[in-house]
């Protein structure tokens, strides 16, 4: 049984959806920074509570790019360090990133708008409230790299609202299954960015290695929660539709 209206839910969802755009993002953690290769990164709390071993099972397997993360905010590095070239490379990569995390925050308030039981919705909720942090330091660190977000981020907002709430339709498991891909999703565009990136520019480095090893958890606790998988053209669609978003939100 839903502990609200449709109508306050919608409000609600209106209300985080203006705050998600307009508002700067406020952080519960301080902004990852460089730590040397020897340190080992901690592993973020998941809003699912899935132990940490599990994700570290998986991001053990997989190849990491140098330079992990810690919480500080002391440490940061000036954006003089780049070129010019490589500091609007970054930022295109990270106001990419600020766009996905727009559209992330979307998919969670839509599925959650028309979730199917109280649980699933503070779930995706809770999600969302970790991904704020996400939002947070592509934020800072696009004002470092003197860089702006993408002027399409209501755009992006928007249609990601509507195709999340069109998925929890089909059902809680169809839902959860749709976070599972979506993170699946995300954490391959991390990883081609960590690719990407200039081997100078160690600050945006820790902020996507950080989002990556959360990423990875929300994916698999989705995934423990129930989350069925989706066929393969929604996979697809799901594929072109992100390639759109992210080769725009580069220059726009």
């Amino acid at each position: 049984m839903q502990s609200e209206s449709p109508l306050d839910t919608l409000i609600s969802a209106a209300d985080r959806a203006l705050r998600a755009v307009f508002a700067p993002a406020r952080a519960s953690r301080p902004i990852p920074v460089p730590q040397p290769e020897s340190a080992a990164a901690p592993h973020p709390s998941s809003v699912f509570d899935e132990p940490a071993a599990a994700a570290g099972d998986r991001a053990a397997g997989e190849r990491i790019p140098s330079g992990g993360a810690r919480d500080s905010t002391t440490a940061s590095v000036a954006p003089g360090s780049l070129s010019d070239s490589e500091r609007r490379h970054s930022a295109g990569l990270m106001r990419v990133n600020h766009a996905g995390e727009i559209a992330a925050q979307a998919l969670y308030h839509g599925q959650a708008l028309v979730a199917r039981s109280t649980a699933t919705r503070d779930l995706l909720l809770k999600a969302a409230h970790e991904e704020t942090d996400h939002l947070a330091w592509c934020e800072t660190r696009l004002k470092e790299l003197d860089s702006r977000p993408s002027l399409l981020n209501p755009l992006w907002y928007a249609g990601s609202f509507a195709i999340g709430a069109m998925a929890a339709l089909l059902g809680d498991r169809t839902s959860l299954g749709f976070v599972v891909e979506t993170e699946r999703q995300v954490e391959g565009h991390l990883n081609e960015h960590l690719a990407r990136l200039s081997p100078d520019d160690a600050r945006s480095r820790a902020i996507l290695q950080t989002m990556r090893t959360d990423e990875i958890a929300h994916g698999m606790s989705a995934k423990a929660a129930g989350g069925a998988e989706l066929p393969s053209p929604i996979r697809s669609l799901m594929r072109r539709t992100a390639r759109l978003m992210t080769s725009t939100a580069y220059w726009i």
